[in-house]
């Protein structure tokens, strides 16, 4: 007579457990924004700190503002920003071509 292991059982049921998770995990929807519009977001907070560093440094030249360090430290946030944005954008498209890359 076989019987079967406890382990083999142990085993099967811990499986079953995963792939009713994954299963479970797939169907739900995840909770808050999604990629595209957390991107947008930030792309859109980028904006805003060129827009406001071009008005600051123009303000500046017009003699309107007098605080040098107020305009240097918002290029500089305006800077950061758009090579944040640019490498975000280099290593989504690096990963598209490594994506496209693979064979099937």
């Amino acid at each position: 007579m076989s019987t079967i292991k406890p382990t083999t059982t142990q085993t099967i049921s811990m499986r079953q457990q995963v792939l009713d998770n994954a299963a479970q995990a797939l169907g739900k929807e995840t909770e808050g924004p999604s990629f595209s519009e957390r991107m947008g977001g930030a792309v859109r907070e980028v904006a805003d700190a060129q827009n406001t560093s071009a008005a600051l440094t123009r303000a500046y030249e017009m003699g309107e503002v007098q605080d040098l360090s107020k305009v240097m430290v918002s290029q500089q946030v305006s800077s950061l920003g758009f090579q944040m944005v640019l490498n975000v954008r280099n290593k989504m498209l690096s990963a598209y071509k490594d994506i496209m890359n693979m064979p099937v």
